[in-house]
C-alpha cells in the first residue's frame, strides 16, 4: 500500500496505496505530519540485520506524498491521514516468489530462512492484519499492480489533486 499526502490541505490528509511494521507506526505518523510542515529525516532500515541503521535520508515536503507499506490501513490514525487509500493486491504465490527473489538477491538470506520466516510470521501476519485491512481501501488494484486501467485512474486522481487539466497544463 502506498499513501499520497497533500500538505497544502490543512486537514493534513494523505492519498494512500499500502506496508509498514507495527513497530514503525509512530515513526510513520510523525513522519507524515513532519512532511506537512517541513523536511522529514526518513530512517534507513537494514534488511539484513533487521534494524535501523542509525542513518537517515532527508525527504522534502511535496504536494503529493506517497507512503508505502503492507500495514498502513491497520491503524486508524494512519487511515485518517489518508485522502485516498489504494490497496495493491497480489496472489499469495506471487508474493512468496517476489519475497524469495528479493531476499536471495538483495538481502543475501538463505532459502530455508526465507521459507521459515514466511511460514512462521509473514503468512500468519498477512492473514491476521493485512488481508482484513483491505476493507479500509478506497480502491483495490488486482493483479499486483499489473493493471493499466487502475494505474491510469490513480494517475488521473493524482493529477487532479495537483491541479492539472486533462491536457496536462496546470490549472490555477
Amino acid at each position: 500500500m502506498t499513501a499520497l499526502a497533500q500538505p497544502s490541505d490543512r486537514r493534513g490528509k494523505v492519498l494512500a496505496i499500502a506496508g509498514i511494521g507495527l513497530i514503525g507506526l509512530l515513526v510513520l505518523i510523525a513522519g507524515i505530519v513532519l512532511l506537512f510542515t517541513g523536511r522529514y529525516p526518513k530512517p534507513i532500515y537494514d534488511f539484513v540485520t533487521h534494524l535501523r541503521s542509525g542513518e537517515s535520508i532527508a525527504v522534502e515536503p511535496s504536494d503529493v506524498i506517497v507512503i508505502d507499506g503492507i500495514l498502513l490501513f491497520v491503524d486508524e490514525r494512519v487511515r485518517e491521514l489518508c485522502d485516498v487509500k489504494v490497496f495493491v493486491d497480489a496472489d499469495a504465490d506471487i508474493r512468496l516468489i517476489r519475497r524469495i527473489q528479493r531476499d536471495l538477491t538483495t538481502r543475501g538470506r538463505p532459502l530455508g530462512e526465507i521459507i521459515d520466516q514466511y511460514l512462521s510470521t509473514v503468512q500468519p501476519m498477512h492473514l491476521q492484519f493485512v488481508e482484513p485491512s483491505k476493507r479500509y481501501a478506497d480502491i483495490i488494484v488486482p493483479r499486483g499492480g499489473h493493471n493499466a486501467v487502475a494505474i491510469e485512474m490513480i494517475v488521473a486522481k493524482i493529477k487532479q489533486r495537483l491541479g492539472y487539466s486533462t491536457s496536462g497544463l496546470a490549472v490555477r
